[in-house]
Protein backbone atom coordinates (compact mmCIF):
# COMPACT_ATOMS: atom_id res chain seq x y z
CA UNK A 1 0.00 0.00 0.00
CA UNK A 2 2.96 2.31 0.67
CA UNK A 3 4.04 2.01 -2.98
CA UNK A 4 0.55 2.93 -4.24
CA UNK A 5 0.40 5.80 -1.74
CA UNK A 6 3.71 7.10 -3.10
CA UNK A 7 2.37 6.99 -6.65
CA UNK A 8 -0.80 8.85 -5.62
CA UNK A 9 1.29 11.46 -3.82
CA UNK A 10 3.51 11.86 -6.90
CA UNK A 11 0.43 12.28 -9.10
CA UNK A 12 -1.14 14.91 -6.82
CA UNK A 13 2.20 16.66 -6.55
CA UNK A 14 2.69 17.06 -10.30
CA UNK A 15 -0.96 18.06 -10.88
CA UNK A 16 -1.33 20.64 -8.11
CA UNK A 17 1.90 21.44 -6.31
CA UNK A 18 4.47 21.25 -9.13
CA UNK A 19 2.11 22.10 -11.99
CA UNK A 20 4.36 22.71 -14.99
CA UNK A 21 2.33 25.68 -16.21
CA UNK A 22 1.70 27.47 -12.94
CA UNK A 23 4.89 26.79 -10.98
CA UNK A 24 7.51 26.13 -13.65
CA UNK A 25 5.98 28.52 -16.24
CA UNK A 26 6.32 25.96 -19.04
CA UNK A 27 3.75 25.67 -21.82
CA UNK A 28 2.56 29.26 -21.51
CA UNK A 29 1.98 29.75 -25.29
CA UNK A 30 -0.92 27.27 -25.63
CA UNK A 31 -2.03 28.06 -22.08
CA UNK A 32 -2.70 31.67 -23.03
CA UNK A 33 -3.40 31.15 -26.75
CA UNK A 34 -6.02 28.40 -26.63
CA UNK A 35 -7.72 29.24 -23.34
CA UNK A 36 -10.33 31.53 -24.87
CA UNK A 37 -13.05 28.86 -24.91
CA UNK A 38 -13.54 25.95 -22.56
CA UNK A 39 -14.19 23.36 -25.27
CA UNK A 40 -11.00 24.28 -27.13
CA UNK A 41 -9.03 24.34 -23.88
CA UNK A 42 -10.27 20.88 -22.91
CA UNK A 43 -9.41 19.51 -26.37
CA UNK A 44 -5.92 21.01 -26.18
CA UNK A 45 -5.51 19.66 -22.66
CA UNK A 46 -6.41 16.15 -23.78
CA UNK A 47 -4.03 16.40 -26.75
CA UNK A 48 -1.20 17.61 -24.51
CA UNK A 49 -2.01 14.90 -21.94
CA UNK A 50 -1.72 12.20 -24.58
CA UNK A 51 1.50 13.62 -26.01
CA UNK A 52 3.18 14.25 -22.65
CA UNK A 53 2.24 10.79 -21.33
CA UNK A 54 3.50 9.05 -24.46
CA UNK A 55 6.61 11.23 -24.74
CA UNK A 56 7.50 10.99 -21.06
CA UNK A 57 7.11 7.21 -21.07
CA UNK A 58 9.00 6.58 -24.30
CA UNK A 59 11.80 9.05 -23.56
CA UNK A 60 12.28 7.54 -20.07
CA UNK A 61 12.64 4.12 -21.68
CA UNK A 62 15.01 5.39 -24.37
CA UNK A 63 17.08 7.25 -21.81
CA UNK A 64 17.37 4.42 -19.30
CA UNK A 65 17.62 1.48 -21.70
CA UNK A 66 19.74 2.99 -24.48
CA UNK A 67 21.26 6.41 -23.86
CA UNK A 68 22.50 5.89 -20.30
CA UNK A 69 23.48 2.30 -21.03
CA UNK A 70 25.81 3.28 -23.87
CA UNK A 71 26.95 6.69 -22.62
CA UNK A 72 24.91 8.63 -25.19
CA UNK A 73 23.30 11.12 -22.79
CA UNK A 74 24.50 13.97 -25.01
CA UNK A 75 21.85 12.99 -27.59
CA UNK A 76 18.95 13.35 -25.15
CA UNK A 77 17.55 16.55 -26.66
CA UNK A 78 17.54 15.19 -30.20
CA UNK A 79 15.96 11.89 -29.19
CA UNK A 80 13.38 13.55 -26.97
CA UNK A 81 12.36 16.07 -29.65
CA UNK A 82 11.98 13.29 -32.24
CA UNK A 83 9.72 11.30 -29.88
CA UNK A 84 7.64 14.40 -29.09
CA UNK A 85 7.28 15.28 -32.79
CA UNK A 86 6.15 11.74 -33.58
CA UNK A 87 3.56 11.79 -30.79
CA UNK A 88 2.23 15.17 -31.98
CA UNK A 89 1.88 13.82 -35.51
CA UNK A 90 -0.26 10.96 -34.16
CA UNK A 91 -2.49 13.41 -32.30
CA UNK A 92 -2.74 15.74 -35.29
CA UNK A 93 -3.79 12.93 -37.66
CA UNK A 94 -6.35 11.64 -35.14
CA UNK A 95 -7.89 15.05 -34.44
CA UNK A 96 -7.96 15.96 -38.17
CA UNK A 97 -9.80 12.73 -39.03
CA UNK A 98 -12.27 12.46 -36.15
CA UNK A 99 -12.71 16.08 -34.94
CA UNK A 100 -12.28 18.33 -38.00
CA UNK A 101 -13.98 21.35 -36.41
CA UNK A 102 -11.70 21.11 -33.37
CA UNK A 103 -8.72 20.72 -35.70
CA UNK A 104 -9.69 23.91 -37.54
CA UNK A 105 -10.26 25.84 -34.31
CA UNK A 106 -6.81 24.88 -32.96
CA UNK A 107 -5.14 26.43 -35.99
CA UNK A 108 -1.40 26.74 -35.46
CA UNK A 109 -1.52 25.67 -31.82
CA UNK A 110 -1.87 21.94 -32.51
CA UNK A 111 1.42 21.63 -34.42
CA UNK A 112 2.98 23.92 -31.81
CA UNK A 113 2.57 21.14 -29.24
CA UNK A 114 5.79 19.84 -30.80
CA UNK A 115 7.63 22.85 -29.41
CA UNK A 116 5.64 22.99 -26.17
CA UNK A 117 8.37 23.41 -23.60
CA UNK A 118 6.20 21.74 -20.94
CA UNK A 119 6.52 18.40 -22.74
CA UNK A 120 10.28 18.63 -23.27
CA UNK A 121 10.60 20.02 -19.76
CA UNK A 122 8.84 17.02 -18.25
CA UNK A 123 11.05 14.62 -20.21
CA UNK A 124 14.11 16.39 -18.83
CA UNK A 125 12.64 16.69 -15.31
CA UNK A 126 12.20 12.91 -15.17
CA UNK A 127 16.01 12.75 -15.33
CA UNK A 128 16.57 15.78 -13.11
CA UNK A 129 14.25 14.35 -10.45
CA UNK A 130 16.19 11.07 -10.80
CA UNK A 131 13.12 8.91 -11.41
CA UNK A 132 14.40 5.33 -11.47
CA UNK A 133 10.99 3.61 -11.51
CA UNK A 134 9.16 3.15 -14.82
CA UNK A 135 5.67 3.18 -13.28
CA UNK A 136 6.46 6.41 -11.42
CA UNK A 137 7.69 7.96 -14.68
CA UNK A 138 4.38 7.05 -16.37
CA UNK A 139 2.37 8.41 -13.43
CA UNK A 140 4.32 11.68 -13.41
CA UNK A 141 3.98 12.03 -17.20
CA UNK A 142 0.23 11.47 -17.08
CA UNK A 143 -0.09 13.77 -14.06
CA UNK A 144 1.77 16.54 -15.86
CA UNK A 145 -0.77 16.33 -18.70
CA UNK A 146 -3.68 16.37 -16.28
CA UNK A 147 -2.11 19.35 -14.51
CA UNK A 148 -1.85 21.19 -17.83
CA UNK A 149 -5.49 20.34 -18.59
CA UNK A 150 -6.65 21.55 -15.18
CA UNK A 151 -4.74 24.84 -15.55
CA UNK A 152 -5.89 25.57 -19.11
CA UNK A 153 -9.54 24.65 -18.38
CA UNK A 154 -9.66 26.85 -15.28
CA UNK A 155 -8.14 29.71 -17.27
CA UNK A 156 -10.64 29.18 -20.11
CA UNK A 157 -13.60 29.17 -17.72
CA UNK A 158 -12.39 32.40 -16.12
CA UNK A 159 -11.78 34.04 -19.50
CA UNK A 160 -15.27 33.08 -20.69
CA UNK A 161 -16.74 34.73 -17.61
CA UNK A 162 -14.52 37.79 -18.08
CA UNK A 163 -16.19 38.35 -21.46
CA UNK A 164 -19.39 39.22 -19.59
CA UNK A 165 -17.68 41.13 -16.76
CA UNK A 166 -17.29 44.88 -16.60
CA UNK A 167 -13.52 44.97 -17.08
CA UNK A 168 -11.96 48.44 -17.43
CA UNK A 169 -11.10 49.20 -21.05
CA UNK A 170 -7.42 49.77 -20.25
CA UNK A 171 -6.90 46.17 -19.10
CA UNK A 172 -9.21 44.28 -21.48
CA UNK A 173 -7.67 41.44 -23.46
CA UNK A 174 -4.08 40.44 -22.76
CA UNK A 175 -3.56 42.49 -19.57
CA UNK A 176 -6.49 40.96 -17.70
CA UNK A 177 -5.47 37.51 -18.97
CA UNK A 178 -1.97 37.94 -17.57
CA UNK A 179 -3.32 39.30 -14.28
CA UNK A 180 -5.64 36.28 -14.06
CA UNK A 181 -2.74 33.92 -14.79
CA UNK A 182 -0.73 35.53 -12.01
CA UNK A 183 -3.56 35.20 -9.51
CA UNK A 184 -4.05 31.55 -10.51
CA UNK A 185 -0.35 30.93 -9.96
CA UNK A 186 -0.59 32.43 -6.48
CA UNK A 187 -3.61 30.25 -5.75
CA UNK A 188 -1.78 27.09 -6.82
CA UNK A 189 1.25 28.09 -4.75
CA UNK A 190 -1.08 27.68 -1.79
CA UNK A 191 -0.86 23.91 -2.35
CA UNK A 192 2.91 24.00 -1.64
CA UNK A 193 3.76 21.99 1.44
CA UNK A 194 0.65 19.83 1.09
CA UNK A 195 2.80 16.82 0.20
CA UNK A 196 6.39 16.49 1.31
Amino acid sequence: MDYIGGLIAAFISVVLINNLVLTKFLGICPYLGVSGRLDMAFGMGMAVTFVVTLAGTVTWLIDHLILMEYGLEVTRYVCFILVIAGAVQLVEMYVRKFFPSLYESFGIFLPLITTNCAILGLCLFLNLWDIQNFVKAVVLSFGAGIGFTVAICIMAAIRENLEMADVPKSIKGAPITLITAGIMTLAFLGFAGMIK
